[in-house]
């Protein structure tokens, strides 16, 4: 399976730099979401995680009112491209200790994949074979 069927229903928020910590933590919060992409004139220069809210806003003391986006993201963050295999985004994660990658096409933000969704999937397709196996073991014949 590739990212772009991974995400295709998907209603990204985007935040722009210029907005503050405590209006895209609310928007995360409300949404259940770990990161967000952050865009410039639309195009993609950061991303916002929990994890940075927590490095570079709570642990330094700063006030998320107002402190903007463009001080605390994660600058340039690696993209991966909407045709990418699962695996190869599971092994991304595992070599950069992400848990949220944006999703590009030619330059263009589509959406984030999370390891969470990615894990998610597994275990479906997982539980999908489990039936098979267990529907093809009742229904072969006593010999």
């Amino acid at each position: 399976m590739r990212i772009c069927d991974l995400i295709k229903d998907q209603d990204t928020y985007q935040a722009d730099l210029g907005h503050t910590v405590l209006e895209t933590v609310q928007v995360m919060v409300e949404h259940n979401i770990g990161a967000v992409p952050v865009t410039h004139n639309g195009k993609l220069v950061g991303i916002f995680s929990e994890r940075d809210l927590m490095k570079r806003v709570v642990a330094e003391g700063r006030d998320p009112r107002s402190t903007c986006l463009a001080e605390v993201m994660t600058d340039d963050p690696l993209t991966i491209s909407m045709n990418e295999d699962l695996e190869n985004c599971m092994a991304l994660m595992r070599r950069h200790g992400f848990r949220h990658l944006p999703v590009c096409h030619e330059g263009q933000l589509i959406g984030i994949v999370s390891l969470r969704d990615i894990l998610l999937h597994d275990l479906d397709e997982k539980d999908d074979e489990v039936r098979m196996m267990r529907a093809y073991i009742h229904s072969t014949p006593d010999a």
